[in-house]
């Protein structure tokens, strides 16, 4: 697909939407390889310079996601992207697999969930 102005504007739109679903917080948004690596190295260590092979990177621990716009080739793969990114950043104890891709349709189906909370050591 090819950014422009209007498709940036709809990709920070579902990602807003998606995000409140899933009760986090609106990460920060990278759309080119070139604003990826703008970025300092400490925040996108680990999928830097390998990251134009994927369609979406999160990076967790910064509430960072790179959506590889230019790798995407419709509008249904990137909506399913951006939510598959945002499921990581709410289950990050969580692997690909099957409860995770069902996750991903849930949000894409509109689904809300709760915010993240670890769980207690001692349950009371």
């Amino acid at each position: 697909m090819k950014l422009d102005p209007d498709l940036r504007l709809a990709i920070l739109e579902k990602v807003g939407i998606f995000a409140s679903h899933l009760s986090i917080a609106e990460p920060k948004v990278l759309l080119t390889t070139k604003e990826v690596l703008e970025i300092p190295k400490e925040l996108t260590a680990g999928r830097r310079t390998t990251a134009y092979k994927y369609y979406g990177v999160s990076y967790m621990l910064h509430n960072l996601v790179f959506i590889n716009v230019k790798k995407i080739p419709d509008e249904k793969t990137l909506e399913n992207t951006i939510a598959h990114e945002l499921v990581h950043l709410r289950f990050p104890y969580l692997a690909h697999g099957k409860r995770f891709n069902k996750y991903v349709r849930q949000v894409l189906r509109g689904k809300r969930f709760h915010p993240y909370q670890k769980r207690s050591a001692n349950p009371a």
